[in-house]
């Protein structure tokens, strides 16, 4: 990369530059639905090019007789080096200012160097989009969710934009929005903080491979840009007329920041195929049990998916939200028409656990709006956790460093978003915290997860007294605890009465030893009468 001090001929750098960054001319249009950015792109340079020329041209006019044959060499090209130098460091801190607030720039925002594979399937989407592939709304749910698709109309992925969801300003989804202006009361929950599904949806893919479960799709924070999405009149009027300009006047267009739509950042979770809803297969246990080997699959798996789910608190567990998948053992096939089950035919099962965006809440659920987990009406909620799990979970959640590590990586995500509060973040941790806490002590004494989510609810709090960081355990249930404490004084004391009622015979014992003494006293009487 050429320093700002290297003595260069501006007409010859600006040839060279002008190839390498220009395209062809019928590239300059805007694609339809796609956020085609203009700063820091091609059609900036071009503004940029053709501004310095005119510039130079400026300074070569002022300059007297013999200067002006020069305007090429010296001075001119040196001011006009001067001059791109500082725009360039000027539009290199502004794309800093996008990157830190996602949404202005999709290009730049999706860029995943520890993920590169996810990051190949982000940019297949993106030219899907700009070739007019467009993601594809998804009917069923309360709020907008799309699946997104690459070039030859594969669905790769279920895109969740933060505006579309059920508190969102762009909820396509009306019957959402009158029940949200009829029944506010009743409308959402009270225990989530409002609009931060998309996170919620990331966080859990966090959680699940920090602690090796392999249950949720990996699922990250993009941002993209389509026609199909649901935008409001005056975003559309805007990219309408910016086409418009960069047409007819294309000096004008080429100043705009962005031609198009303006991308919408949100939750990019992989779409897994051959899966199906958990109450389809769950009922078809009920009818053909499974092999033995298959049942402890399933119960392998299952229980990843209640560890997961307890930590996060996840307030939307039905069995519509789960997936299961059964294949074959080696080809990977699906195995719905070809496995039979069978003990010389084993079926290899998986579970996918999606829809998790309403998960990590401030506080527990309240008393009359519980939302329980569905899962623990199963028959293998009854069974205690197998050693496997506990060998995989335990020793990770009881590390204390494990856990300030995973709080740390979730703040990494969360403050990404323009609302980010740090207090109720934190209030946030303490409720999983809590939840930590809990899931130890019962795969600790080998409960169920029946019995775990029977366990009194639990919140961890940080207080920073004299510059250190202790725990603070704090009992939602007290009056269960007291209830509980008393039942085991109420022995102590009972044993204490017996010893109080033993002494009762020893005072008496007493009594006899002075009636004893009268007699002698009588017998001395007499003898003193003798004397």
């Amino acid at each position: 990369m050429m320093s700002e001090c290297d003595p260069i001929d501006t007409e010859s750098a600006s040839a060279a530059f002008t190839e390498s960054r220009v395209p062809e001319p019928g590239l300059l249009r805007a694609l339809p639905g796609g956020a085609q950015r203009v700063c820091g792109s091609t059609e900036s340079v071009l503004t940029e090019l053709e501004a310095e020329e005119e510039e130079e041209e400026e300074d070569a006019l002022l300059l007297p007789g013999p200067a002006a044959s020069g305007s090429a060499s010296s001075s001119p090209a040196r001011a006009a080096w001067d001059r791109r130098s500082r725009r360039n460091r000027h539009s290199s801190s502004s794309d800093k200012e996008n990157l830190a607030s996602p949404g202005n720039s999709s290009g730049e925002f999706n860029h995943f160097p520890e993920d590169p594979v996810f990051g190949e399937i982000i940019q297949r989407a993106e030219q899907a989009i700009e070739s007019g592939v467009f993601p594809e709304r998804i009917s069923q749910g309360s709020s907008g969710s799309y699946f997104v698709k690459d070039s030859k109309g594969k669905i790769i992925g279920v895109f969740k934009p933060k505006s579309e969801e059920p508190y969102g300003h762009l909820n396509p989804k009306w019957t959402k929005y009158f029940h949200k202006l009829c029944c506010p009361c009743c409308f959402g929950r009270g225990c989530l903080v409002p609009n931060q599904g998309y996170l919620s949806e990331a966080a859990a893919s966090l959680v699940d491979q920090k602690l090796s479960l392999d249950v949720v799709p990996k699922t990250k924070v993009v941002s993209l840009a389509s026609e199909t999405f649901h935008y409001n009149a005056i975003d559309r009027a805007k990219s309408r007329g910016k086409k418009y300009a960069l047409e007819k006047v294309p000096k004008v267009g080429r100043r705009f920041h962005r031609v198009g739509l303006p991308p919408k950042v949100g939750s990019f979770q992989l779409f897994v195929e051959g899966y199906q809803e958990a109450d389809y297969w769950l009922r078809r246990f009920e009818a053909e049990p499974l092999p033995e080997n298959t049942r402890k699959q399933l119960q392998s798996q299952f229980e990843k998916l209640v560890v997961l789910d307890y930590v996060i608190r996840n307030t939307d567990r039905g069995n519509d939200n789960w997936l299961i998948k059964y294949e074959k053992a080696g080809d990977g096939e699906e195995s719905e028409k070809g496995c039979e089950w069978s003990e010389h035919k084993e079926c290899v099962i998986r579970i996918a656990a999606i829809d998790n965006g309403l998960a990590f809440p401030f506080k527990h659920p309240d008393e009359w709006r519980a939302y329980p987990f569905h899962w623990a009406w199963l028959p293998q909620a009854k069974v205690p956790f197998s050693q496997e799990t506990r060998d995989l979970v335990l020793s990770r959640i009881s590390d204390m460093n494990f856990v300030q590590d995973l709080c740390e990586d979730l703040y990494e995500l969360f403050k990404t978003d323009k609302g980010f509060d740090k207090t109720m973040f934190e209030k946030q941790m303490s409720v999983m915290r809590g939840q930590i806490l809990n899931l130890t002590q019962a795969l600790k004494d080998g409960k169920s997860p029946l019995q775990l989510v029977q366990m009194p609810r639990v919140v961890v709090e940080r207080s920073r007294e004299r510059d250190s960081t202790t725990l603070r355990t704090r009992l939602n249930h007290t009056q269960n605890e007291t209830k509980h404490a008393q039942n085991k004084t109420q022995p102590t004391q009972n044993e204490t009465k017996p010893t109080q009622n033993e002494t009762k015979p020893i005072q008496n014992e007493t009594k006899p030893t002075q009636n004893e003494t009268k007699p002698t006293q009588n017998e001395t009487k007499p003898r003193s009468e003798r004397d």
